[in-house]
């Protein structure tokens, strides 16, 4: 399966130093936050320190900064956790952290906590409650095309203030779902309750092929609607920024990443979810 690593990742989770980094390095770096816990499902952490603005950025630097040894907890107010950490070759960084008993709730609110050496950062998210798909579907702008877009509908409830995230996963080539370009959604935007959006693919660090923001034929496309935060939308609004600004993608020149980690950076966000797949016709397989 190919490695990919998700932009947000080039932007805030990339580090400057390994769990054996030096006083000095610690110095100049900042613990990094990405983590989640959806609905129906359990805690995930990435966790690394801030790159310096003239630190090196390829992916055997990056494999280099994932901080690996940290204790991890999260705790809805009743329960807690301490999160495990396993390597997960389809990543990059092929590490995570992750639960396998506190499982997510609409509505109730979620800590993390993370201590490495002498360092602390915390942070709170809550759950919103999911939001349902109506149809996912896949559109081509001439039948002769090889390439298309995807059209979601869903209805937003009127009588809820609600923040949206669209995200996709190309079955085999993806191992993680990616945010979707200008798929950060606030629905004081919206002209109608019954929402119809087109998605665009999300941008990648060191893909293995050139970014396009469509989908191709031979695609099977994993489609999920998050409900979320503020701050989650703050955070993945600033996070676009910086890319559609043409900033530096890896380290943001003006500080502007917003977050909500207390003694770090990054996100700690609650999601509710759901998803469809798409079929994309079979790929047409070129002359000999």
């Amino acid at each position: 399966m190919k490695k990919y690593l998700l932009f947000l990742f080039g932007l805030v989770i990339t580090s400057c130093s390994s769990d054996n980094y030096t006083d000095e390095k610690s110095i100049e770096s900042r613990i990094v936050v990405e983590g989640w816990i959806e609905e129906g499902d359990y805690a995930n952490v990435l966790l690394s320190s801030s790159i310096p603005v003239a630190g090196i950025v390829d992916s055997t630097n990056v494999l280099n900064h994932v901080i690996r040894s940290a204790k991890i907890t999260v705790s809805d107010g009743v329960n807690s956790e301490v999160l495990k950490v396993k390597n997960d070759k389809n990543r990059v960084p092929p590490f995570i952290y992750f639960g396998n008993t506190l499982k997510g709730e609409a509505g109730k609110e979620y800590s993390i906590k993370v201590e490495y050496l002498s360092r602390v950062v915390q942070a709170v998210t809550t759950i919103p409650k999911s939001v349902q798909l109506k149809s996912a579907e896949y559109i081509k702008k001439n039948p002769t095309d090889t390439t298309g877009y995807v059209f979601v509908k869903f209805d937003d409830p009127a009588d809820e203030k609600n923040y949206y995230q669209l995200a996709t996963k190309i079955d085999v080539e993806e191992p993680i779902f990616v945010p979707s370009f200008y798929g950060n959604l606030d629905d004081k935007n919206f002209t109608s309750s019954s929402v119809a959006i087109q998605i665009n693919r999300g941008v990648l660090l060191f893909p293995k092929t050139k970014f396009q923001p469509y989908f191709i034929d031979g695609d099977l496309i994993h489609v999920k609607l998050r409900t979320q935060t503020k701050e989650s939308l703050d955070f993945w609004n600033s996070w676009q920024n910086e890319i559609v600004n043409s900033k530096n993608p890896i380290y943001p020149s003006n500080t502007s990443l917003k977050s909500n980690i207390k003694g770090g950076i990054g996100i700690w966000a609650g999601y509710g979810h759901s998803t469809l797949i798409v079929k994309t016709p079979p790929k047409k397989e070129k002359p000999v």
